[in-house]
């Protein structure tokens, strides 16, 4: 989308005191909108910019030339006065017509970004610590969407990426030219949606359905980031947005389709142990490593170790429904509606046999569903 007029105004006005070439690099501004109504919003913070630039010029410019110009040294005598009844009026009368003229279009554009009626299509958005849950309510389509940004470069063993911190497993696809409407809530705390090009942020709140809706009029990537903080890993939870023609949506969705079958086929297979360990390091990376760290130590005092802890090392069935039911009061989540039996049987089987564990049992996805449809103990909550 081509910027916007006020936007190139700014720009151009910026650029007569910066080279071309510097100003490419140091420009500082909103993202390039890629909606309509993000376009609204690029507008109406150009054009208050601007006009507090000039309120700024007026009054700092009467001020600096009054103090310069009737200075004592150049021989002027203070005038005295107690009031100026037309003075007092003009101050108030035309600030009055400067905050109407901005309301108006910040009322329009926030009437704009609450009317969700229509939708295109519809996805209920759940925020967890620290990931997003995407329903798409009519395609019959679920999904976790999850940093994928290597550990190495979050602890400084490797160079960072181009998308540091700002890239996910699986983003959100949507067909472009579609007004898409989002159902925000909450599984745990406080999150807050965001994705600037698109001028659409809502926050996810507990037991309360917000909403709120977007329309891209172009084809691209969009990333943002969870804006409400959230607990530890706050930082480490973005939104990726890609909008498609409906062609390639047509081809994902069907192909999503297809792997929800492969996993449903799969919480009904036997694995051997070393598939379940190469399936659970995966696993453990996405959803635990956050917390009890990727060698499984965790963090004294906040986040159990798994190496060594009761739970790993106890009977399995108890390690099967602490990962399933979580511990209420604490900071260990249900992972019972986030991961699929054989994820979970995966998981549990690396813990027990990896991270310096070698217990040498092993889970496999009957287990798992066995234990989700019954009321198995969660192993002490001392560990």
């Amino acid at each position: 989308m081509k910027r916007s007029m006020l936007g190139k105004t700014l720009t151009a006005l910026s650029g007569i005191m910066i080279s071309g070439a510097v100003w490419a690099d140091y420009q500082l501004n909103m993202r390039e909108p890629q909606s309509a109504l993000a376009k609204d919003v690029y507008d109406l913070h150009t054009m208050i910019n601007l006009v507090c630039l000039g309120i700024f010029i007026v009054v700092f410019g009467a001020m600096f030339y009054s103090i310069w110009k009737h200075r004592k040294a150049a021989g002027h005598q203070a005038e005295h006065f107690h009031e100026n009844t037309t003075v007092e009026i003009i101050w108030t009368i035309i600030p009055f017509f400067i905050l109407v003229g901005m309301a108006y279009p910040a009322t329009k554009s926030v009437l704009a970004m609450k009317d969700t009626s229509n939708p295109d299509m519809t996805i209920k958005v759940t925020g967890y610590q620290w990931k997003w849950e995407y329903d798409y309510l009519k395609d019959g389509v679920k999904f976790f969407s999850t940093l994928s940004t290597p550990r190495d470069q979050i602890e400084n063993k490797a160079a960072k990426g181009e998308h540091y911190l700002l890239e996910v497993d699986e983003p959100l696809v949507v067909p472009v030219g579609k007004k898409v409407r989002v159902l925000l809530t909450a599984g745990d705390v406080i999150h807050s949606w965001w994705i600037p090009e698109l001028a659409v942020k809502q926050d996810a709140i507990p037991g309360f359905i917000r909403d709120a809706w977007f329309k891209s009029e172009t084809t691209g990537t969009f990333r943002g980031q969870c804006v409400e903080l959230c607990g530890k890993d706050h930082a480490f939870m973005p939104i990726v947005v890609k909008v498609v023609t409906q062609e390639e949506y047509d081809a994902w969705l069907a192909s999503k389709k297809g792997g929800a079958e492969m996993a449903a086929a799969d919480n009904t297979k036997t694995f051997t142990q070393e598939e379940l360990m190469a399936k659970g390091a995966e696993v453990y990376e996405k959803n635990c490593a956050a917390c009890h760290q990727a060698n499984g130590a965790g963090v004294p005092g906040a986040f159990p170790a798994i190496t060594g802890s009761p739970t790993a090392t106890g009977p399995i069935d108890a390690h099967i429904s602490t990962v399933v039911n979580g511990r209420p009061g604490t900071a260990m989540a249900a992972f019972g509606g986030q991961l699929s039996e054989a994820d979970i049987a995966a998981v549990v089987t690396y813990q027990r046999n990896g991270l310096g564990n070698s217990v040498g049992d092993m889970a496999q996805p009957a287990q798992v569903t066995e234990i989700k449809g019954g009321a198995v103990a969660a192993a002490p909550a001392a560990n």
